[in-house]
């Protein structure tokens, strides 16, 4: 099997791991605000790791099979900036943030920036959902 034969089955992870590490934060950043302990337990954080992880390997098997500098095409750099927030927003929903209202914040405005990454992603503009048509 040649890499662009694998394309489509890599592409299909990579969509199907983006959802699913969005779903787990969302439930696990909802569950730390309701004072739900299973959020952070060990196993549950390994598996948000590991799914991560794998997305990112995704990722990187797209770059090489499509021979793409994502520094080079501005919407893939917007998001790896976007991605690189999102990290930060995350840590301090969950666990990094002094107050609950801070906590609560991050949470907001990480899953509203992990929107704007699909929104990027979808439309292969910086802009995302405010690119126009």
């Amino acid at each position: 099997m040649t890499l662009i034969e694998m394309y489509p089955l890599a592409r299909t992870a990579h969509i199907s791991l983006v959802l699913t590490s969005g779903a787990l934060f969302a439930a696990r950043g909802l569950a730390v605000q309701l004072g739900a302990r299973w959020a952070m337990v060990p196993l549950v954080r390994r598996l948000s790791y590991s799914i991560d992880t794998v997305l990112l390997g995704a990722a990187l098997l797209l770059l090489t099979i499509l021979d793409i500098n994502p520094f080079a095409v501005a919407w893939l750099s917007t998001k790896i900036g976007l991605l690189l927030l999102y990290i930060v927003l995350g840590t301090l929903a969950l666990k990094r943030a002094p107050t609950r209202p801070l906590r609560v914040a991050s949470l907001v405005a990480a899953l509203l920036c992990y929107s704007f990454m699909l929104s990027v992603a979808l439309a292969h503009q910086p802009l995302g959902v405010f690119a126009g048509r």
